[in-house]
């Protein structure tokens, strides 16, 4: 099969952040024909339509990595029942300005973990509605809501947890299939 480059974006900035385990532990866990790459969006500043004439650095090293990638995976936590605003700025940056949006047809996933027993349900909503307006087809099932525990996943993504390792596992795999699905019909350079 086709080896697709996937670029990660974790909603988390916090070092210690346990959708950064995941992020870790989905990479272990991804079928070989996936190349996986975070996408930092650190260094951006806020978004205002006043950089569209002249982006700064980081916000056309941000779209490059995102033209650069054939998916994009986002692994968030939820902040106040919505996604982080950090992740929120770094989706502004790569849809502007207007008709430059990186995610156009760009197939996506969404995956979080908390400590709340619905995992980050009402923030993948909200995050899958602004992918929408993105035009960036989503992979809708399965969908993965994890409940983090402690042990988990170790710092260095191994998940100790065997019926928690095979869903990501077919998680992945699904996603592997989902890309390959949509590039047939939209390839990249279309």
């Amino acid at each position: 099969m086709t080896t697709h480059k996937v670029g990660y974006l974790i909603g988390s900035l916090a070092k210690g952040s346990i959708n950064r385990k995941l992020a870790k532990a989905l990479v272990r866990l991804a079928p070989p024909e996936l190349e996986m790459s975070e996408i930092s969006f650190k260094d951006l500043p806020l978004y205002s339509y006043d950089y569209d004439a002249d982006y700064p650095p980081a916000g056309k090293a941000f779209k490059a990595a995102i033209a650069a990638v054939d998916a994009v995976l986002f692994v968030t936590p939820e902040y106040n029942r919505s996604i982080p605003g950090g992740l929120k700025n770094a989706i502004d940056w790569a849809s502007r300005p207007y008709g430059t949006n990186s995610f156009t047809r760009k197939p996506s996933a969404v995956i979080g973990t908390s400590p709340g027993a619905i995992g980050t349900a009402v923030a993948q909503q909200n995050l899958r509605s602004v992918l929408s307006f993105c035009n960036s087809p989503q992979m809708n099932a399965p969908e993965a809501y994890i409940q983090f525990t402690p042990g988990l996943i170790t710092d260095d993504g191994e998940v100790t947890n065997e019926a928690t390792a095979d869903f990501l596992r077919k998680f992945m795999q699904d996603f592997h299939v989902f890309i390959a699905r949509v590039r047939s019909v939209l390839p990249k350079d279309a």
